[in-house]
């Protein structure tokens, strides 16, 4: 069997992670490319941020060196700076957020000084966002802007769809981050009596007005947004916003804070599709947007998505992503 064009080496830690690993895989592969993808084995876990990126830096080292053992492709992509740290062969790296930014302090002691050496190695850098890029430092690494596609859920032409019956949605896997707190002050000052604020990702006390979703999966989680009029976010730092263009892509309005990071999403949100307020004036925006009467609406976001959809990822891929990753060999 002849080897193998990219190697692409993941971590696969989280759904969204492995659901963007499976994108980029599918794109290469439609621009032509024979593509293997090596997830690290999950290690055990650990209580410091540094010694967890530790683990899987290990692991995704052994998940390339066993692939590396059995071909030998034309180019290898790490699909995090996490997997790219111990890596067994120089390759580029994919990242949505560098260690720079989202490892602050004691956090992040060894991977920031490792980092910027390996996006300064690395032959080329394939950041989610141009804000992520900003976050490195803007290495002088040739670099190219890949986005994760995000496609609607449901057929375009609304066949099927279902009621808008639930009022608001939020994402709180990490409620600390994602700013569940002010989400929740916010909510209590805007809702009307019978709204229910759904909260995915996080199992909690349901009360009045709030009802906690757990774990769902993807396809779960896509259904929930396509009957809420509202998903609303308040995150202190957004690395990209994936939740968000998923809202958009579905119809579903979406509101939320500032905040720092690459938070791909959030210049189509203050654009015109969104409602961005911080935090004072979260409570009115979110008013707003549950009375907002829109027919149009659903189609006017999902126009402002397009260089995120599927097709668009696809070009840039075949067109600048292939033929640079395979420039070298």
């Amino acid at each position: 069997m002849p080897s193998p064009d990219v190697l692409l080496v993941g971590l696969g830690s989280t759904h969204g992670l492995r659901v963007a690993e499976d994108e980029l895989a599918g794109s290469l592969h439609r621009a032509g490319a024979e593509v293997v993808l090596a997830r690290a084995r999950r290690p055990r876990e650990v209580r410091t941020f540094a010694l967890t990126d530790l683990g899987w830096a290990l692991a995704a080292r052994r998940a390339a060196a066993g692939a590396l053992a059995r071909d030998d492709p034309r180019a290898v992509l790490y699909l995090t700076t996490t997997a790219a740290l111990l890596w067994p062969r120089p390759g580029a790296i994919r990242f949505d957020a560098p260690a720079a930014a989202n490892r602050p302090g004691r956090h992040g002691i060894w991977q920031r000084p490792l980092e910027r050496r390996r996006l300064a190695q690395a032959p080329l850098l394939v950041p989610q966002d141009p804000g992520a890029l900003a976050e490195a430092g803007a290495p002088p690494t040739p670099a190219i802007v890949v986005p994760i596609p995000v496609e609607p859920s449901a057929p375009e032409d609304g066949a099927g769809a279902p009621e808008r019956d639930v009022a608001a949605v939020t994402y709180a896997a990490n409620p600390a981050k994602k700013g569940l707190d002010r989400v929740l002050a916010a909510w209590d000052v805007a809702r009307a009596p019978g709204e229910t604020l759904v909260v995915a990702g996080l199992h909690g006390a349901d009360r009045d007005g709030v009802r906690y979703a757990g774990t769902l999966p993807g396809p779960a989680f896509r259904a929930l947004l396509r009957r809420a009029r509202v998903y609303v976010t308040a995150p202190r730092r957004e690395d990209y916003g994936i939740a968000q263009l998923e809202a958009l892509a579905d119809g579903c309005r979406v509101v939320t804070t500032p905040a720092p990071g690459p938070y791909a999403a959030l210049p189509l949100l203050a654009g015109g599709v969104g409602w961005v307020a911080d935090d004072a004036l979260l409570p009115g925006a979110l008013r707003s947007a549950l009375d907002a009467d829109e027919p149009g609406y659903a189609a006017r976001a999902l126009a402002a998505i397009a260089p995120f959809r599927r097709a668009a990822v696809d070009r840039v891929v075949a067109e600048r992503l292939l033929p640079a990753l395979l420039a070298g060999r």
